[in-house]
């Protein structure tokens, strides 16, 4: 695991992570599971660090934070109250409004690119007229359905849009799109964890971990009820 950079924490592709057994796994994902990639602990510190950084960046600032469901929910919210912390505390302060969108998803361990993006819910993307933006997801992978959301926004005219996403995926069909606050870069496999989900799964697992080929087999949706739509790109 590298911290040369200052921005972020670079988890090489030869990690090994984190034996299971030192921590507390839910019982019915134990053998869904290869490895902890990031444990609870590491994400709320990388977590606070962020919200200090654009905390300092925006003070003073009145802003908007756009939450991006399903995934992005508990990073919003945890990044939200480490801000709130920082208000109470600090001479400095900024005014928050919150707001949620959802975007397309993957479909098990695929997305698809070729489609523009749609946003679902929210009070109306008119509403940011003339607001700072800052827009939290959960994880980048490609960056295209991000660079679409932003260029989507250009037309309603906000006065600055910036993104935080916890991970970013470090892929080969990567646009070469990063974000302006992120926690972690990681490999190129499919995570699981603190909301991130397969089919709506391991939304309930604290640590972010990588999802097994048993996991994926028994999650699959086509033997699970319901509409799946894990964390988007």
């Amino acid at each position: 695991m590298s911290t040369k950079m200052e921005k972020y924490i670079k988890i090489d592709d030869d990690f090994e992570g984190y034996d299971m057994n030192m921590f507390c796994i839910p019982k019915h994902y134990e053998d869904d599971l290869d490895k902890i990639l990031i444990p609870h602990g590491m994400v709320m510190d990388r977590t606070e660090r962020l919200a200090r950084n654009i905390f300092n960046d925006n003070a003073f600032h009145p802003m908007v934070a756009l939450c991006v469901l399903k995934g992005g929910y508990k990073f919003f919210a945890d990044l939200l109250e480490y801000m709130k912390a920082l208000n109470r505390n600090s001479e400095r302060s900024m005014s928050l409004k919150v707001d949620f969108i959802r975007l397309k998803s993957y479909q098990n361990d695929r997305s698809d690119d070729s489609t523009e993006v749609q946003v679902i819910g929210g009070d109306g993307l008119e509403t940011l007229r003339g607001k700072s933006v800052l827009i939290v997801e959960d994880i980048i992978d490609t960056g295209r359905t991000m660079k679409r959301l932003l260029e989507m926004l250009k037309q309603y005219e906000p006065a600055s849009v910036k993104v935080a996403s916890l991970l970013v995926k470090r892929t080969d069909k990567s646009c070469g799109y990063r974000p302006d606050y992120f926690g972690f870069e990681v490999p190129d496999s499919f995570l699981v964890g603190y909301a991130l989900d397969y089919n709506e799964h391991f939304r309930d697992l604290n640590h972010i971990c990588i999802i097994n080929e048993n996991g994926k087999d028994k999650y699959h949706s086509s033997k699970t009820n319901g509409t799946p739509e894990p964390s988007n790109s």
